[in-house]
C-alpha cells in the first residue's frame, strides 16, 4: 500500500520533471522574435508544462472558490445596511472564542437594536473553521480569501474592529461568484423574518 503510493508520487514528479526539458527544447528550436514575445506567457502556470514558477507577489496563483480565511462582515452596497442583527450566534459556536459582540441599543427607549456597536474578531486565534459563516442566519458574516496578513503588530493589525470586517455585498460575490443565485433567495427569506 505504502510503496505504491510512493511509486505513484515520484512517477507524477518524474513525468512534470521530463515535460520541462521537453518543453525547453521546443522552444529552443522556434524563432528569436516568437522566444522573446511569448516568454512570460510560457512560463507562467496557466499555460506551462511540467515544472514551474510563480514570481510571488507579482504573480499569484487564483483561490479557490471554497478557500477560507478570516470572516468578514457583509453589508449592501446599494443601501448601505448591515446584514448583522448582533443576534450572537457566531460567537456562540465560534470554537476558539475569538468574536465579540456589543449589541446597540435605542438613547430613547433603551432597548435594544438588531445591530452591533463593537464586533471584534481576533486574528491571531480564530481557526478559519467557518462554523460562525455557516451558522449565520442572516448570511451576514463570510469568510475572505485574503491570506497576506503578516504583520509584527498584533494589537492594531490582527485585531480586526468593525470598520475593518465590514465589506460590500458585491465583494463577496466577486470572490463566491456561485452563491449569488442561493444567497438572493436566503436573503428575501431573512428580511421577511426581520420585519416580522
Amino acid at each position: 500500500m505504502y510503496g505504491l503510493g510512493i511509486a505513484k508520487g515520484m512517477w507524477v514528479t518524474f513525468t512534470h520533471f521530463v515535460d520541462t526539458y521537453v518543453q525547453d527544447a521546443q522552444y529552443l528550436f522556434r524563432s528569436a522574435k516568437y522566444r522573446s514575445s511569448r516568454l512570460p506567457e510560457r512560463q507562467g502556470p496557466k499555460t506551462a508544462r511540467g515544472l514551474f514558477t510563480v514570481e510571488y507577489p507579482r504573480e499569484k496563483l487564483q483561490m479557490t472558490e471554497n478557500y477560507r480565511n478570516i470572516p468578514f462582515l457583509v453589508y449592501n452596497s446599494t443601501t448601505g445596511q448591515e446584514r448583522c442583527t448582533s443576534c450572537g450566534i457566531c460567537a456562540k459556536v465560534c470554537p476558539p472564542q475569538c468574536i465579540w459582540i456589543v449589541r446597540g441599543s435605542d438613547p430613547e427607549t433603551k432597548r435594544p437594536k438588531p445591530e452591533p456597536v463593537e464586533f471584534t474578531i481576533d486574528a491571531t486565534i480564530c481557526m478559519s473553521c467557518g462554523y460562525c459563516a455557516e451558522f449565520c442566519p442572516f448570511d451576514a458574516i463570510k469568510m475572505d480569501q485574503n491570506y497576506e496578513m503578516g504583520t509584527y503588530d498584533r494589537w492594531n493589525d490582527l485585531v480586526l474592529t468593525k470598520d475593518r470586517l465590514m465589506k460590500p455585498d458585491t465583494y463577496h460575490y466577486q470572490i463566491h461568484p456561485s452563491a449569488k443565485d442561493a444567497e438572493a433567495a436566503n436573503i428575501a427569506k431573512s428580511e421577511k423574518a426581520k420585519n416580522r
